[in-house]
């Protein structure tokens, strides 16, 4: 489902569930030595997910440490985004020569709990989900969106982004969505972060988003 909503040159590999054959690298061990059994499963995958992607582009075994705000380390001249929610895990790279930052997210397809629904969206965004067709939870989309546009984001800014910093626009007919910061951006930004696009997708009780940043320089 996710390749669907990425371009060529990206490699994807997903799994519906855990893969009994997926393991970690010791480093990638430790980094849920306190995790519940469900979370370490999904982790395992996810990352499994992910070497095997990497070696799609050519690289081999490695571990995928995380960073100081959990966001996972690629080898160096690759950009890339891991998700995994209940029954679905994916990872997502490509080459940095082709592109800037990745970003996926996957989620359940069912309602926000109205008090998360506030603290998610800005004005323009609640008054859209009041007159929006009731077929999709499009309070979901935006939450997963929004988790995308962040996964892409903090690569590059080195920046927190928080739900009420970004204002998604969603196109309906087109399953996709136009991406604009609401907060300052550092002055030697990319000028893809000043307003870009991504693509989702509402398939076997699932939400996909996908938000990639293409070079600019």
């Amino acid at each position: 489902m996710m390749e669907e909503l990425l371009p060529s040159g990206v490699v994807v590999v997903e799994r519906c569930g855990d893969d009994d054959s997926a393991f970690l690298l010791p480093e990638e061990r430790a980094l849920i030595a306190k995790a519940v059994e469900k979370r370490a499963r999904e982790f395992t995958t996810a990352r499994s997910c992910a070497r095997q992607a990497l070696g799609e582009l050519g690289f081999p075994p490695v571990p995928i440490l995380r960073g100081s705000k959990g966001e996972p380390l690629w080898p160096p001249g690759v950009v890339g985004s891991i998700t995994h929610c209940t029954g679905y895990r994916a990872a997502a790279v490509a080459m940095q020569v082709r592109l800037s930052a990745i970003g996926i997210d996957a989620e359940i397809h069912e309602p926000l709990p109205p008090e998360v629904v506030n603290s998610i969206c800005v004005a323009e965004e609640t008054a859209w989900l009041h007159q929006a067709s009731d077929q999709l939870h499009w309070d979901r989309i935006l939450f997963s969106a929004k988790e995308s546009v962040y996964k892409a984001w903090f690569p590059i800014t080195r920046r927190w982004l928080g739900f009420e910093d970004v204002a998604i626009k969603v196109d309906a007919a087109e399953s996709s969505f136009r991406v604009r910061p609401l907060v300052s951006l550092p002055v030697d930004c990319d000028e893809a972060l000043r307003q870009f696009a991504g693509r989702f997708l509402v398939r076997n009780g699932l939400v996909i988003t996908a938000v990639v940043l293409p070079r600019t320089a």
